[in-house]
């Protein structure tokens, strides 16, 4: 009897010392309460709903569909969310655009931790999904998947390939593609950089916010953001 109490004992510790994530020390990842505590102290980092600061802007959230590389539903909502620094500056980028009769086109936005675990499963290549160990910016409500479309017809300009491509040709500097594609890829790297986002070397869609270092790491579901 003595032997079974210790052994119980034993795995009720293990249990309340297991990190809720395999990947990563779970301290290192904010859950809703800390958030919500955070944001009490700076309400001016806190994740907001991107259309409600910019109405115009169009969403075609791919993780809220199976037309996504998992081949997968991700998301239980097509909404885009990053923090309020990271909307006001593409809020900027989309006004900039307007005036060339151009606009966004938002792929993905804030992700939660949850879901870059469960993307690194699908695909170990790390040239093109985030290192769990790491977290992403994504997951720091600081990166934006995005193109450029035409206000007048609705359409994408012609980029070197689709979203999610795990192509060479996806790289931001790849060089041999057609002129147009080139410049349209150009127009959306000039447009963000100006407002302070950067992109990544794999993905011509990916841009960083600057300062993205700042923000922790989060897993909040979107249902759970206010």
């Amino acid at each position: 009897m003595k032997n079974l109490f210790l052994a119980l004992f034993a795995l009720i510790a293990c249990a309340a010392n297991a990190q809720p994530y395999k990947y990563i020390d779970s301290s290192k990842v904010m859950g809703l309460k800390s958030y919500q505590e955070d944001i009490k102290l700076h309400p001016e980092t806190r994740l907001v709903e991107i259309k409600k600061y910019i109405p115009a802007i169009v969403l075609d959230i791919r993780y809220a569909t199976a037309n996504n590389f998992t081949h997968q539903k991700m998301y239980k909502e097509a909404r885009a969310f990053a923090r309020l620094p990271v909307v006001l500056a593409l809020k900027q980028v989309e006004a900039d655009l307007n005036k060339k009769g151009l606009g966004l086109k938002i792929y993905d936005a804030y992700r939660p931790y949850a879901i870059t675990v469960k993307f690194y499963e699908v695909a170990h290549d790390t040239n093109f999904v985030a290192d769990p160990r790491k977290g992403s910016k994504h997951n720091r409500g600081c990166a934006i998947d995005l193109s450029v479309i035409d206000l007048k017809t609705g359409k994408e300009l012609d980029m070197p390939t689709g979203f999610d491509s795990f192509s060479k040709q996806a790289a931001s500097d790849y060089a041999a593609l057609p002129p147009q594609e080139i410049a349209d890829r150009a127009i959306l790297k000039g447009a963000m950089e100006a407002r302070g986002f950067h992109e990544i070397p794999t993905e011509w869609w990916h841009f960083d916010f600057n300062g993205w270092s700042n923000y922790p790491l989060l897993d909040i579901p979107f249902s759970d953001i206010k």
